[in-house]
């Protein structure tokens, strides 16, 4: 019988490490980290291996779609399968010039959009039923930063489609390589968070089209969608200044990933699906 997985991409230190550890005790199968670095990666697993737990480093970067599908055909030899994805893999620029907003943006957008976006494309068919997958999103993600209204409303629309969104966030990027995102409904530099709240936007909204989409094409197989907000935690990327512990950063991002099954002939499930959640609470999408 296929053994059970989960995966957690950028999880070598912060949230995305405790994920790792609290997935641990309370999921039967292998959990694998992933991470930009190999050698933090790896010396991020033999350390949590050390502990006892049954951790795996897995070679994959967001932003490399050979990685991603290298590791995509790993799971299936391996598991047949996937059970658990947590896309957790994120950065944040503090932008400081109006100069370096341009690089900053791409890279964000990359990394923390277009990443998860090339993540879910290879390991979604891996997906068995019953599986869970948070994506982790942030309430800084909120739609006063667009200005536009009719970009508003696209990404508020029930009928939003993958490819809409992906267009809106080239447009976004077009904007900022031209340098007329202000005039464009878009935010940016001088904001102190840059591209991050553009790119968060568009997990969140990417998460509503994807539970959709299993909802239409997977409808009896009770695969569980969620944008996860872990709160405002201290870590690298809040240089520290968050209120938060990574313990309970990670609280509900493993309470998403750790949804129970609900059986085809059971009553229709109270569970959230292809919602904002945050403190293990269902909110609107921040903004609308």
């Amino acid at each position: 019988m296929a053994s059970p997985a989960a995966v957690v991409t950028g999880a070598n230190k912060g949230i995305g490490l405790q994920i790792v550890k609290e997935l641990c005790k309370k999921f039967s199968g292998t959990v694998y980290l992933t991470a930009r670095s190999a050698q933090r990666g790896k010396a991020a697993a033999e350390s949590l291996q050390k502990d006892g737990l049954e951790v795996e480093y897995l070679n994959l970067d967001v932003t490399n779609v050979e990685t991603i599908k290298q590791a995509a055909k790993y799971l299936r030899s391996e598991h047949g399968g996937l059970d658990i994805l947590c896309n957790n893999a994120g950065v944040l620029f503090y932008s400081k010039t109006k100069e370096d907003f341009p690089k900053e943006a791409e890279e964000t957008i990359a990394t923390n959009f277009f990443g998860v976006l090339n993540v879910c494309e290879y390991l979604f068919p891996l997906l068995r039923p019953h599986a869970r997958v948070v994506n982790i999103t942030s309430g800084v993600g909120h739609l006063k930063y667009i200005k536009d209204d009719t970009i508003k409303q696209k990404l508020k629309s029930d009928t939003l489609t993958v490819d809409e969104l992906r267009d809106i966030m080239q447009q976004y990027l077009k904007a900022v390589r031209q340098g007329d995102y202000e005039e464009k409904g878009f935010t940016g530099y001088p904001d102190m968070y840059g591209a991050y709240p553009m790119s968060k936007i568009g997990v969140t909204a990417l998460t509503r089209i994807q539970q959709r989409m299993f909802d239409q094409e997977r409808p009896g197989d009770d695969i569980i969608v969620n944008a996860v907000c872990p709160g405002y935690v201290a870590t690298d990327m809040t240089q520290h200044k968050g209120v938060l512990t990574v313990m309970q950063g990670a609280d509900t991002p493993v309470y998403a990933a750790t949804l129970p099954p609900v059986s085809g002939d059971a009553a229709p499930s109270e569970l959230p699906r292809g919602q904002f959640i945050i403190n293990r609470k269902v909110r609107k999408f921040p903004g609308s």
